[in-house]
């Protein structure tokens, strides 16, 4: 299985995936753990994948996604965006909505 082909894979696994660095209980980046932070204080249910497990997937996720940091949240197979959007997604209650939607929330 190529690296796109493992992407597309990882993307398709879950309703909502974030691609990131570290793991939500040890992210290793401040943007990262903002972004589980969001998710957990919403109850969703979210699969995560440690981008410095995988540095092959790690560089081709940027060109696969056209999206050049991390952390990646896809819900239902899109790309939603980075730890900015995410944020303001929360705060507008947007993030809230799209997790309902992919029955993502607890």
């Amino acid at each position: 299985m190529d690296v796109v082909e493992r992407i597309k894979a990882e993307i398709g696994s879950a309703p909502v995936v974030l691609f990131m660095k570290g793991t939500p209980d040890f992210p290793q980046c401040g943007f990262s753990a903002q972004t589980v932070s969001a998710l957990r204080a919403l109850g969703a249910q979210f699969k995560s994948v440690n981008i410095f497990e995988d540095p092959e997937l790690r560089e081709a996720l940027k060109r696969y996604s056209n999206w050049p940091t991390y952390p990646q949240l896809y819900v239902k197979g899109e790309l939603v965006g980075g730890c900015d959007i995410a944020l303001e997604m929360y705060e507008s209650g947007e993030l809230k909505t799209l997790l309902e939607g992919a029955g993502a929330l607890h």
